[in-house]
């Protein structure tokens, strides 16, 4: 029997709460979770590729079966060279659907093979969002029940730099 290998993709800029929940979910579910950190130069990231990773790796540690790895291309062709099946996307919000429902239904036509797998994180996660996370930290608000401690402290970096 082969192993489930699911797909976790997204920009992570930073990794959050929220998306930790859905990665604990995950891992509960299949064999192993690769967390594929998007580098799209077009999303205009705050943090570098490599940040994002380490970020990623970082707050992922104490999950077990869960990898961190980056991608450049289409994400049908990452699964297909990972020998997965599943993509897991987050439903944060009814909001969040029809875009999702998009991206499965055109990753589906891509490549008949790929199964996405929606899954919920738990309420008191649902309305966190990177973007989210980035604009209060920005303006010096506590984002620590947002995210990580590692990546509080990463922001607080990167804004003391870019402030000047």
């Amino acid at each position: 029997m082969s192993k489930k290998v699911a797909i976790y993709p997204g920009t992570f800029d930073p990794i959050t709460n929220g998306h930790l929940d859905l990665v604990a979910r995950a891992e509960q579910i299949f064999d192993e979770v690769i967390i594929a950190v998007s580098d799209n130069p077009r999303k205009n990231p705050l943090f570098s590729t490599q940040e994002r990773i380490d970020l990623v790796d970082e707050a992922t540690q104490h999950i077990p079966h869960v990898r961190v790895e980056s991608f450049d291309d289409l994400l049908v062709n990452f699964v297909a060279r990972k020998n997965a099946k599943f993509v897991i996307r987050g439903l944060r919000a009814v909001s969040d659907f029809e875009y999702e429902f998009q991206l499965a239904s055109a990753n589906r036509r891509l490549d008949n093979n790929v199964e996405t797998i929606f899954l919920t994180p738990l309420e008191a996660n649902y309305f966190i969002s990177s973007s989210l996370v980035r604009e209060i930290s920005y303006y010096e608000g506590d984002i620590t029940s947002f995210a990580p401690a590692h990546v509080v402290t990463a922001l607080q970096q990167k804004w003391t730099e870019t402030k000047g």
